[in-house]
């Protein structure tokens, strides 16, 4: 008879504990030359959790406005071994930002560094207290002086344990609120779909820890599976380059299609070891079809994709031995996935024709802080309406179109800009795309492009139209384009649609 599967951990500070008791002196965490034992890292958390409980901080909500860093991850960490709740925000947010945040989250005690610190310290953000790092006797130096394991009990499952912001890409982010058994779904959920080597896999990862991505999945699976994670504090392709190489890393934590476009830009990546790479990791952003191809032939590792959201992550993850590219794959476990027509959102649809999608698991966001008709509108009898479009395929595979509020109708035709970004993408001299609609009196909406070049290649207006003519349908072809050396992107790494529909209103018809 085997032996009976082990008891999983009731919060991510529980398999903080189980990681510690079984590879004391592995490295944990790694930055700059910088490491963290799990029994360094465990003290640390433990020392700091003591200090936040003497300030009051147990059963409060508390801001961690730190970048990527060892500190960072502590703190978020020490949050929740006080006993409170943890909301990382984006230490690079200017004080009007800030203060567009802090109403939705309520927090009288913010972990600060240089950057953020002076601006939540500003009169207008009301009276927060503030713990710096490097100040008021709060280095990684002086909790590690700290020498007892002294853990707190395991929490409550339901209890609160993160509030994350959304990207606050069409107005005002909102505060997602997450309870422990949320979270500890989210992580056995991503690993029961990517399963690991406990105690051996090494993990790269550049994503904000603000971010529920660079989060829930770079920060706390590796902690779960007793890995070693390497931080790179800012994406830099050639730092993420020599780490992928130097520190045999076997999970790139990755991100959006972005990211590995841009590897793949550097001079650095043809001269780079790929060897250790077990899995690349992608998601929040499409990925196109050729970078899927590129990507492999470089560094003989496919990428695999994922969707999430703050509301919910992951939802759906590329099975290892069925990856299709531009798929998101199949439902995670314990996880319902349908697709509803758009009118009603209870009807649901079959194989291949698309709709919103709705998704119901115990990985469910509890809600939007203080806004309970925002949640009502998006959680609706058990199930979160996604305001995303897609398909499913005949084994179950999700296919995503595009966002809901992207799809524009030109004379009455529907139109996904993903799908004609998908075409753009196909043309050599195109290194990035995006579309948007702009209103128009005679078709109710026009697609514009927003293009920019592959380094070293020439693409005018009449060569670009041109390619449109051949490859897409008059109705599907975008009327303006403009050429830019970037696109605009939200602090995820995702292009910044409100940006671009803003300036969509400016561009010249061609």
């Amino acid at each position: 008879m085997s032996a009976p599967e082990p008891t999983p951990p009731a919060s991510i500070l529980q398999a903080l504990r189980a990681a510690t008791e079984s590879y004391p002196e592995r490295p944990a965490l790694s930055c700059r030359g910088r490491t963290l034992g799990y029994r360094e890292l465990s003290r640390a958390v433990l020392a700091l959790g003591a200090r936040l409980r003497a300030r009051g901080a147990a059963g409060q909500n508390v801001i961690v406005a730190l970048p990527t860093s060892l500190e960072a991850v502590v703190a978020v960490l020490g949050v929740l071994a006080a006993g409170a709740r943890v909301a990382p925000v984006n230490p690079f947010f200017t004080g009007s930002e800030l203060a567009g945040l802090l109403p939705e989250i309520d927090a009288r005690l913010a972990i600060a560094g240089a950057d953020a610190g002076p601006k939540l310290a500003a009169p207008a953000l009301g009276a927060i207290e503030i713990l710096r790092f490097g100040d008021d006797g709060l280095s990684l130096d002086d909790l590690l002086a700290h020498d007892v394991l002294d853990w707190p009990h395991p929490p409550d499952p339901d209890a609160l344990a993160v509030a994350i912001f959304t990207g606050g890409t069409t107005g005002t982010p909102k505060a997602v609120e997450h309870s422990h058994a949320s979270v500890m779904a989210g992580v056995l959920q991503h690993c029961a779909v990517w399963p690991l080597r406990r105690g051996a896999e090494r993990f790269l990862s550049a994503a904000p820890i603000f971010h529920v991505w660079g989060l829930f999945y770079a920060t706390f699976v590796p902690l779960y599976a007793a890995g070693t994670l390497v931080l790179v504090p800012r994406f830099e392709p050639v730092e993420v380059l020599e780490a992928l190489e130097v520190e045999r890393i076997s999970v790139f934590c990755g991100g959006p299609a972005p990211v590995y476009l841009s590897l793949l830009q550097s001079e650095r990546c043809a001269r780079t070891s790929f060897g250790a790479l077990t899995y690349c990791l992608t998601g929040g952003a499409p990925c196109p079809r050729e970078l899927h191809e590129r990507w492999r032939a470089t560094t003989g590792c496919g990428l695999l994709e994922g969707w999430g959201m703050s509301e919910a992550a992951p939802l759906c993850l590329s099975r290892p031995d069925r990856a299709k590219p531009t798929s998101v794959g199949g439902p995670v476990p314990h996880t319902q996935v349908e697709i509803v027509d758009l009118d009603t959102g209870t009807r649901r649809l079959g194989v291949g024709e698309p709709g919103e999608v709705r998704v119901r698991g115990p990985q469910l966001m509890r809600g939007y802080r203080r806004r309970p008709a925002d949640t009502a509108a998006v959680v609706r009898d058990g199930w979160l309406y996604t305001g995303d479009i897609g398909y499913l395929d005949a084994e179950g595979d999700l296919f995503l179109i595009d966002r809901k509020k992207d799809m524009i109708i030109v004379g009455g035709y529907n139109v996904y800009p993903r799908s004609v970004d998908e075409v753009l993408y196909r043309h050599p001299a195109i290194a990035e795309a995006a579309t948007v609609g702009r209103p128009d009196a005679r078709l109710g909406e026009v697609l514009v492009a927003f293009v920019v070049t592959a380094p070293g290649a020439e693409l005018d207006e009449a060569s670009f139209f041109a390619f449109c003519s051949r490859e897409l349908v008059k109705y599907r072809r975008p009327i303006a384009v403009t050429f830019l050396p970037a696109l605009p992107r939200t602090n995820a790494r995702k292009v910044d649609k409100r940006a671009l529909r803003e300036l969509a209103l400016g561009t010249s018809r061609t």
